[in-house]
């Protein structure tokens, strides 16, 4: 087993997510930052298919059992029984070491993974957590002190995988409703920045929308129709919202565009008080990046 001995909050068991299940009012979950996820488990041989996802405020585990750990996300601190490591990076844990995740300069998630299985029952095909409606994971809720995390058997192999690292404006494609906002809105989207507000969770995060761009619209309010993670949606008040990997099923407000899935973890780990600015592209495009 490996004990949680500190956990900040919204520390969470994540694998690749649940799909196939927005009918049913279930989002996907899953890692809020997909690349590092993978990125953590390509670090090591073998890897698990869940791992701990951990906030800015790190987590800290005890072992009671040999295991090889991976981690990755962000821009944290660690060390092993005192001695600091390299960030992303690996070590050997045994029987009686402490592994501490502490803060650091950037990002607002970063994930362990083990080479070996997380034994904590799947749900609807999943064992990622769910904290909106307190599904999967260690009994649906966040990990916190105390709690015991069996491992199962050594996994299977694990292919390497390629850091990726991009820079520049968080790239969209216009949105269903789009054509509901004006024009000189729209183009006041793409030229004006925006920042992360404190108001950031699984859900979504707020936008700090200091040039009043979306300011005093009015007719905001419409029939609740289908979401997918990345949609940017405008609140009745106005506020811009990025819905997440926990967002809800449907919305009744109008969403301007979708961030496309390749800049999504980055948009993820920008921390509030960061500047954010939004490009257009086309569909061929956004699936050009993913190629």
């Amino acid at each position: 087993m490996i004990r949680v001995t500190r956990a900040g909050p919204l520390c969470t068991l994540q694998d690749d997510g649940r799909f196939g299940l927005l009918a049913a009012g279930i989002s996907a979950s899953g890692p809020m930052d997909r690349g590092s996820f993978a990125l953590a488990g390509g670090l090591l041989e073998r890897a698990g298919s869940t791992g701990i996802e951990f906030t800015a405020a790190g987590i800290g585990l005890a072992a009671d059992v040999t295991v090889r750990v991976a981690w990755a996300g962000g821009l944290f601190r660690v060390a092993v029984n005192g001695a600091a490591l390299d960030w992303p990076g690996t070590a050997q844990l045994a029987a009686g070491d402490r592994l501490e995740i502490l803060p650091g300069p950037a990002g607002n998630y970063g994930y362990l993974r083990f080479d070996r299985e997380i034994d904590v029952p799947p749900v609807l095909g999943s064992r990622s957590t769910n904290l909106t409606v307190q599904l999967g994971g260690l009994d649906g809720r966040a990990l916190r002190v105390g709690d015991t995390l069996a491992l199962g058997s050594l996994s299977q192999p694990q292919p390497p995988v390629q850091s990726t690292t991009e820079e520049g404006p968080i790239r969209f494609v216009w949105g269903l409703h789009a054509d509901f906002l004006a024009p000189a809105v729209r183009a006041a989207f793409l030229e004006q920045p925006f920042q992360i507000s404190p108001k950031l969770d699984r859900m979504g995060a707020r936008l700090v929308d200091k040039a009043a761009v979306f300011s005093g619209l009015a007719n905001l309010s419409l029939v609740s129709d289908p979401i997918v993670c990345g949609d940017i949606q405008i609140l009745g008040d106005g506020t811009p919202i990025v819905l997440l990997r926990d967002h809800q099923p449907t919305g009744g407000y109008p969403r301007i565009g979708t961030v496309i899935s390749t800049d999504l973890d980055r948009f993820a780990q920008l921390r509030p008080g960061s500047e954010v600015r939004f490009t257009s592209l086309t569909v061929a495009r956004a699936q050009g990046t993913m190629r």
